[in-house]
């Protein structure tokens, strides 16, 4: 899906941070499982990374991989786990908040609805 790059930038690091919540991850791996609902390219998420790391949400490590060199892998710290509860609560009051105006009817001030 082709979507607008503020949208992105709002919602990378949320994505990043849940995908860490459920395992740990290289970042290809990571590029490849958020590319299957939001199209990403490699170099989005490394800086991400690199911020997400200096900040202590993120922390990396070195393993073996059976296909080349050893992967940079990257854990959820503590902190980062509470980071993502507290944005997951904020996407979820930002999107319903959204998707109210998005659907709901137009009203005026007495309730009634407006026909336009």
């Amino acid at each position: 899906m082709v979507m607008n790059t503020q949208f992105k930038k709002g919602v990378l690091e949320l994505c990043v941070l849940a995908l860490l919540d459920r395992k740990d991850c290289y970042g290809y791996e990571m590029v490849d499982e958020i590319s299957k609902n939001i199209s990403i390219s490699e170099g989005t998420i490394y800086p991400l990374l690199k911020r997400l790391k200096n900040e202590g949400f993120v922390i990396s490590y070195l393993k073996e991989s059976p296909d080349g060199p050893p992967r940079k892998y990257y854990r959820l710290t503590d902190l980062g786990k509470k980071k993502k509860d507290k944005l997951v609560d904020e996407w979820g009051e930002f999107s319903m908040g959204v998707n109210n105006l998005l659907y709901s009817k137009i009203t005026n001030n007495l309730g009634d609805i407006k026909d336009e």
